[in-house]
């Protein structure tokens, strides 16, 4: 396992040697109107602080509580995510393969199949590195990992595991207590908090392959979209971004969302979002337990039920900005071959 050593913390508009974090809580936690964003050097040393698990619990609350009414900027997020780099474990980028694509996975299934783990063999089965990367607490859905499970898919005891599976099967899993425990237990707050705080946000847009992935970041929230859109191009990332599924990254089967791409920030539209309504699929029914969604995904991989063609467009689109295809249309033909 690498972890890069964290920068040297920027000194933040508070007084660090008395760790007093009241002049910061006082700036953002002025309401959605009143308050005033970080600076991205506060913003990255407070998030670092946050990950190291040294904000006592009153003080972290109030933070916590204060970014979710205010918003996260974009020079909040672009610090929040240069203090999450510098604790992320970095798994090596399997030598002559394409980029590694990241896949969160958070939320797992409510009421229709969770299809992330077909999108994940499709591209593997083509020669991509995958790496699924996420936590489940929702007492109320079913575990991605469960579903994993079932499919014979980790997850991995530690990166070097992950590693070696990248290199053998381009398949691996991992928790996030694995590559960050620092973010997992932020996110393990959201029971007692009652409500999502930032840390979601950035565990979906956690990089375990820094200059070699490919990330999927789906998000739930519209307005998210436009932020999104804008951090991945300030980071000039190589990305996908898409409104995703009760939560998760694969394309919704019923209508295919707007898919937009990024190669090094410069943003491309990979398909514009499908018209009309989201109607039941004969041949997906809605069966979320792991097992029967197990068995589903393994028909469509034998081909005894059709793919859903938004989840082969994504995987097509994935395809190229991966590097394993010259255009996307070679991506859809491969999927087709």
């Amino acid at each position: 396992m690498r972890i890069d050593k964290p920068a040297a913390a920027t000194t933040p508009a508070v007084d660090s040697s008395s760790t007093s974090y009241a002049p910061l809580i006082k700036e953002i936690g002025r309401g959605a109107k009143g308050a005033h964003p970080l600076t991205r050097d506060q913003a990255q040393w407070l998030f670092g602080r946050i990950l190291d698990r040294e904000v006592p619990p009153l003080e972290l609350g109030a933070i916590l509580l204060a970014l979710r009414v205010k918003g996260e900027s974009l020079d909040e997020l672009l610090g929040f995510r240069a203090a999450l780099d510098a604790r992320t474990a970095q798994l090596d980028h399997p030598a002559g393969t394409p980029r590694v694509v990241v896949l969160p996975t958070y939320n797992g299934a409510r009421r229709q199949p969770n299809l992330m783990p077909l999108l994940a063999l499709l591209l593997a089965r083509q020669g991509v590195p995958v790496l699924i990367q996420g936590r489940h607490d929702f007492d109320s859905r079913v575990s991605p990992f469960d579903l994993l499970a079932e499919l014979g898919i980790g997850p991995d005891a530690d990166t070097a595991a992950a590693q070696a599976q990248l290199a053998e099967t381009r398949l691996a899993s991992v928790q996030l207590e694995t590559l960050c425990p620092g973010l997992a237990a932020l996110l393990a707050l959201r029971p007692r908090l009652g409500l999502r705080n930032s840390g979601h946000t950035l565990a979906k847009l956690l990089d375990p392959c820094r200059g070699h992935s490919v990330r999927v970041v789906a998000v739930t929230h519209p307005e998210y979209l436009l932020r999104m859109d804008d951090l991945l191009q300030a980071e000039q990332a190589t990305a996908m971004l898409l409104r995703g599924s009760e939560g998760e990254v694969y394309a919704n089967p019923r209508r295919r969302p707007r898919l937009m791409g990024y190669r090094d920030g410069a943003p491309v539209l990979l398909a514009e979002a499908e018209e009309g309504g989201a109607p039941p699929l004969a041949s997906l029914p809605d069966l979320p337990d792991a097992l029967s969604n197990a068995r589903l995904i393994r028909d469509m991989l034998d081909c005894r039920l059709p793919i859903p063609q938004p989840v082969l467009e994504q995987a097509a689109a994935l395809l190229w900005l991966s590097g394993r295809c010259a255009s996307i249309d070679e991506g859809r033909t491969r999927l087709n071959g």
